[in-house]
């Protein structure tokens, strides 16, 4: 049943309602009202919309604001309207989205609330949220920095002269002591500054509560549905204070620390729940893109108020609201029968998806499906009641259809050139690595590899500390000398770049440890030697003790200078040549993009049509590939790496195409541990055995050595990417066999199926399916 809420929508959301294809709010299954829109720079805009409607209403409010990646497009859709108010562009812009141009908001007037941070951190680092606070919103949105109630770590309870360090060495914050009895003079101190914490929070909340609490809080929500960091579990009556947080929240947080070992040992400093409802009149808005959030989404806004739901303590507050991309709204069932009811023909598709949810719900085989299942489950209804067929009908359809994929999956192409193109250095093999293979073994087959970025946010300072160290020892040895003198390490040699691969992929053969450290460190050296010259070695000895000494003083987590970049993006390039030398490909074929987009920051980079598309037109013309691999995430659902990518793919392959023209060009959509297919949107389905599994854990520990140690780890598993990826796709297994029974997979004419332990999901595409496919896509890139 929809609700008509429009009352109590503003100008902006109710030219946002209109322009959506779903009403409002959908009770009694939703308690939230939610607004849907079309892709992830929409949710920013329309965000920043309301905030700047909110702020002309509400001279003097108080505002709480979010960290992290989530505000990209809010903050500069914010700042874009601020900076340029009054202009016919603006005046334009601020119109169509139901603003008034004539009122420009006040906001030197305006309170700011800062939400949380970690503890304990110099807040001067630019990876604390002190430092984002104020850098993108007090800064760069013109707010008055007297009126600012901001979390300062360095500064509370500390004495004059006093570091952090000095209290918590090794940052070690040991929260019993709020309890326990203390056993030393560094234990006492620890425990009377813990007090002066937990004073200082509770000061906190009583100054938030003197301004009337808070008026617009905008936030995200966190793999665990967190918000803030009130963690699943939080109290709905919680308040600011200093508290732990679990491990999905400490992956999220481990790229912004410089990794998971670092963000281990945080605690946070965090508003509470209540703090943000205490306010009855409080703006209380949550923005999720993607269908990686559905079921968090969902949760908030579907379920009864539970402490394992954080958000759903929204629920309570009139003017909260929900603004979600389509597929974060995937789970929102009423909206989903909305999709339905609007169309004028259930798809094969939707009927497929719908089918296959249901017999996995059931643990029965789609051809067991009996009408009262169907009967019992508003979709499975509704695909019964607009399609003409029988449900039998209807089941046998979706049964050959899975069949197919799979068939589709155990063929080969022969006499294809293939291009796998990916994000990061390990994308392609935690998405299709048995699909590759495979294809490896058809001798008349070519393969190309092409990453896009350099991957050097994910090479820890430690890992490079140990690079250096194990040049050091090898530099003075006499096979080191003697490859100096052979001139061994000449730029653009690719003969001895490959022999640096042979050389370690010798040591991985022979389990030889010292082997391997020797591969290793020839290649850190011919980085080294590529990156500052051949002068480099006339001063070497001094210029890696300064290395080794930047990557030991360096704290977690901040920006590395350009050449330091490099140099970490270029073990992640060592990393790929290594992977793919395992079945006999060179140098030669393996491509490092170094899209200029990847900068390391906050916010990383739109592409552009001038700077990051041409290089891959220059590969895609050079190699003419038959197939091209895609990670595939228009929604923004993964790493906002994965979408940029796709950007900037999808433009060079439309320019590609209509020069070429090429008639039997497939396209080959992948994702991995960051986002999956629904079964129903793949239409490949690749077998994978036991042995698949043990190779691909084998060849990744052994060659992605920055990644082995998980050191950014998924929120979903606390392990390498290897492991994960085999989670993923023997689950993916587990819900096909469960559609077609065990007995179709075990009774299988084929050794190949009788041995499946996993399925990888992939999309098959023509270039116009590929184009269609990212329409949306474009679209935000043109509305950017």
């Amino acid at each position: 049943m929809e609700c008509d809420l429009s009352a109590i929508l503003t100008p902006v959301e109710t030219g946002a309602v209109e322009a959506s294809p779903f009403a409002i709010l959908y009770p009694p299954v939703e308690k939230i009202p939610t607004i849907v829109v079309e892709h992830f720079p929409a949710l920013g805009k329309l965000a920043a919309m309301r905030f700047i409607e909110w702020s002309q209403d509400h001279p003097g409010g108080v505002i709480s604001l979010p960290t992290g990646k989530t505000p990209e497009h809010f903050i500069s859709w914010v700042r874009r309207i601020l900076d340029g108010w009054g202009t016919a562009e603006i005046i334009e812009i601020l119109e169509q989205a139901g603003v008034n141009p004539s009122q420009k908001p006040d906001m030197k007037s305006l309170y700011f609330v800062q939400i949380d941070e970690f503890y304990p951190i110099d807040s001067s680092q630019h990876n604390s949220f002190n430092w984002y606070v104020k850098n993108f919103y007090i800064n760069g949105f013109h707010l008055d920095p007297s009126k600012a109630l901001l979390i300062d770590s360095g500064m509370i309870g500390l004495c004059p002269g006093e570091t952090l360090m000095d209290v918590w060495p090794g940052k070690n914050v040991d929260l019993t002591l709020r309890y326990r009895k203390t056993h030393n003079n560094l234990e006492r101190r620890q425990k009377r500054l813990l007090e002066d914490i937990d004073q200082w929070c509770m000061e906190y909340e009583q100054r938030i509560r003197k301004l009337g609490g808070i008026g617009f809080f905008l936030g995200g929500i966190g793999p665990d549905g967190h918000i803030g960091f009130n963690i699943k579990g939080s109290d709905h009556n919680s308040t600011t204070r200093l508290c732990p947080i679990n491990y999905e929240t400490q992956a999220a947080a481990a790229t912004d620390l410089g990794g998971i070992e670092t963000a281990r040992n945080c605690l946070v400093i965090t508003i509470g729940l209540r703090t943000i409802t205490r306010n009855p009149d409080c703006t209380a808005i949550l923005i999720a893109a993607g269908q990686a959030k559905a079921s968090l989404v969902a949760g908030a806004i579907q379920s009864s108020g539970h402490i394992n739901t954080p958000a759903s303590c929204l629920q309570h507050l009139s003017n909260a609201r929900f603004y979600v991309t389509r597929g974060a709204a995937s789970h929102l069932i009423e909206r989903q029968v909305q999709v339905l009811k609007m169309s004028s023909f259930v798809t094969d598709a939707d009927a497929e998806q719908i089918l296959i949810d249901l017999a996995y719900e059931r643990r029965k085989r789609i051809l067991d499906l009996s009408e009262e299942d169907c009967r019992t489950n508003r979709l499975a209804g509704m695909v019964l009641k607009q399609r003409p067929e029988s449900l039998t009908t209807l089941t046998r359809m979706v049964h050959e259809r899975l069949i197919a994929k799979i068939e589709n999956g155990l063929q080969v192409y022969k006499n294809k050139c293939f291009l796998h193109t990916e994000p990061h250095h390990d994308d392609v093999m935690l998405g299709y690595f048995a699909q590759v293979i495979r294809h490896f073994r058809r001798s008349t087959n070519t393969h190309h590899f092409m990453t896009l970025t350099s991957g050097f946010t994910s090479v820890t300072n430690q890992f490079m500390q140990a690079q250096i160290a194990g040049l050091q020892y090898f530099i003075n040895t006499p096979g080191f000398k003697a490859l100096l003198e052979q001139n061994y390490f000449t730029q653009g040699n690719m003969v001895d770049r490959n022999r640096d691969v042979w050389q370690y992929l010798d040591g991985v053969a022979a389990q030889n440890e010292h082997d391997k450290a020797d591969g290793c460190a020839r290649r850190i050296l011919r980085n080294l030697i590529e990156l500052y010259g051949p002068t480099f070695l006339e001063d070497m000895e001094r210029r890696l003790a300064d290395l080794k000494d930047y990557f030991a003083t360096t704290y977690p987590g901040k920006k590395d200078p350009e050449d330091i970049q490099q140099l970490k993006g270029m073990c992640r390039e060592w990393e790929a040549e290594c992977l793919w030398g395992y079945y006999g490909w060179q140098c030669q074929n393996v491509h490092h993009l170094r899209l200029g987009f990847y900068t390391g920051d906050i916010f990383t980079q739109e592409p552009t049509m001038e700077q990051d598309v041409p290089p891959i037109i220059a590969e895609l013309k050079r190699i003419q590939p038959d197939v091209i691999t895609v990670a595939f995430d228009p929604e923004a659902s993964g790493p906002d790496t994965h979408y940029k990518v796709m950007q900037a793919m999808s433009e060079a392959i439309r320019v590609h195409h209509q020069k070429t023209a090429k008639k039997d060009l497939k396209i080959w959509g992948y994702r991995n541990v960051w986002f999956r297919f629904d079964p129903s949107e793949a239409n490949v389905f690749v077998p994978v055995t036991l042995a698949m599994f043990s190779i691909m854990h084998d060849a990744f520990m052994n060659s992605f050595i920055t990644q082995k140690d998980a050191s950014f780890p998924s929120y979903e598993f606390d392990g390498p990417f290897s492991q994960l990826a085999q989670r993923i796709q023997v689950r993916q297994y587990q819900k096909i066999k469960t559609c077609l029974g065990r007995e179709w997979f075990h009774n299988h004419s084929s050794a190949l199926i009788r041995a499946a332990r996993g399925l990888v999901f992939l999309r098959e595409m023509s270039p116009d399916e590929f184009f269609n496919s990212c329409r949306e896509l474009r679209k935000s890139v043109e509305d950017r």
